[in-house]
């Protein structure tokens, strides 16, 4: 990443490192607001301070959030292009070939600067789509947020490029936000006693819904802060903490009945070697713990906490 950062980005954080290694922490923290003044996030290890690009508070016309604007859509479906293009293409012929009826809808896609010709990839499938272009890489939840912010629809479907159509899966989808207390929902979705382990969970509530396909009310995205938390850069454990968000504003996650979306390889899991994937999972979900670590309140099913322990004579 460092060999594409502007001269002044890099010079900042040059000094950021610096600082740190002395301890100068009020320095540091002045860099890093300076960084981030110029729409740049530090990201700090032993090995010093790197830097992604932040999606901007006050950013282009074009890119201005529409969510506190009233739906004037029944949905818009949600890709991410980055990598891949062979998966996005899979998709969208998937969409072609299942076209889902004319109920009102949009196709927003982020450009999160893509590695292949996005418009080559879209005119090859024949699909209208509004591209939302990012400039620089974002991480995957300010990538998610360019999208949620610009939908038009009353419900935001995300959908991972790893899943292929194999019918209209979009009308059922609708179907589970006929309840006008669900706030998001997907035909993948998990459960946990504790707060700390999840499982797969079956059809009906859950405490969280997926990324693979996961749809939320306008509403309740608006009620849980409007987006993932920003510093989710890698997908994994982002779904469980805005499933938590938007269930701690008073809406209900629930797992669909399977839907015609099949499931191929996560390249954005597989590409990554094991040790860098399970550094990122585990940051990320410390972050979750972080956020609602302490909200059993949350879980469906909790299991009742231990209580105090005997002596062993009391046991016997």
């Amino acid at each position: 990443m460092s060999d594409r950062l502007p001269p002044e980005v890099q010079a900042l954080l040059d000094q950021r490192s610096a600082a740190r290694a002395a301890r100068d922490w009020t320095t540091a923290d002045a860099l890093r607001d300076r960084l981030g003044e110029l729409g740049w996030e530090p990201i700090d290890g032993p090995r010093g301070s790197r830097a992604r690009p932040r999606l901007p508070v006050s950013p282009a016309p074009e890119l201005v959030s529409l969510l506190d604007e009233p739906a004037s859509l029944a949905t818009s479906v949600l890709l991410i292009a980055d990598e891949h293009g062979d998966d996005l293409a899979r998709f969208l012929a998937g969409m072609a070939a299942h076209r889902p009826p004319d109920i009102g809808w949009e196709l927003l896609v982020v450009g999160n600067s893509p590695s292949y010709d996005l418009d080559a990839v879209l005119s090859a499938a024949g699909q209208a789509a509004t591209i939302l272009p990012s400039g620089e890489r974002l991480g995957w939840a300010d990538a998610a947020n360019l999208g949620l912010r610009r939908a038009r629809g009353a419900v935001v479907a995300m959908v991972d490029t790893s899943l292929e159509p194999t019918g209209d899966w979009l009308t059922p989808l609708l179907a589970a936000f006929d309840d006008a207390t669900v706030g998001i929902a997907g035909p993948w979705g998990v459960s946990s006693t504790n707060g700390r382990e999840f499982a797969e969970a079956p059809p009906g509530a859950v405490d969280a819904v997926e990324a693979y396909c996961l749809a939320v009310r306008r509403d309740a995205l608006r009620a849980a802060g409007g987006g993932f938390d920003h510093r989710f850069r890698f997908y994994r454990n982002a779904d469980l903490d805005l499933s938590f968000a938007v269930r701690a504003a008073g809406w209900r996650a629930i797992r669909t009945e399977p839907l015609p979306l099949a499931r191929h390889e996560h390249r954005g899991y597989a590409s990554l070697p094991e040790r860098e994937r399970d550094r990122l999972s585990r940051r990320n979900f410390y972050r979750f713990l972080k956020h609602w670590g302490d909200r059993r309140d949350l879980l469906i099913h909790p299991a009742p906490r231990p209580g105090p322990r005997q002596s062993r004579d009391e046991r016997d």
